[in-house]
């Protein structure tokens, strides 16, 4: 009998490559002024990493790398669009100290320096209300 790790690999991938997207989409939204710039290198990474997993004879190696292809692809698509579009309906917290938040924080009344994933949960859904209680709260 042979062990197969092509599940475990895609499991870690998977769970990697979430995991990192999501934590560095935020940090690169919140602190990057040009976001062409990290949109560019998620592609440029994406397709390498999706060129690997075409090239490779491995099939534990070639699954994770596609894994990681479609993540990076996501990511870039979360930075250059989905995220800004958070910051600008305040569903995301906007730092005043990036000029291109400074802007949108000018321009649009519903962003906000507030986290409104910073509370503590009470069971149920906020209300508009109370949302707007935290936001006047925090400033």
């Amino acid at each position: 009998m042979e062990i197969n790790f092509v599940g475990l690999a895609c499991a870690l991938a998977t769970f990697f490559g979430i995991w990192w997207g999501h934590v560095s989409v935020r940090k690169i939204e919140r602190e990057v002024v040009n976001l062409w710039i990290p949109t560019v290198g998620a592609l440029l990474l994406g397709g390498a990493f999706l060129t690997a997993s075409f090239l490779t004879s491995n099939l534990a190696l070639s699954a994770a790398s596609g894994i990681l292809a479609v993540t990076l692809f996501w990511d870039a698509l979360e930075i250059a669009v989905r995220q800004p579009r958070r910051i600008i309906r305040g569903e995301a917290p906007a730092n005043p100290n990036n000029p291109r938040h400074a802007r949108i924080l000018a321009q649009y009344p519903a962003a906000t320096t507030v986290d409104l994933h910073e509370h503590e949960p009470i069971g149920r859904q906020y209300t508009p209300q109370e949302i707007a209680a935290m936001k006047e709260r925090a400033a």
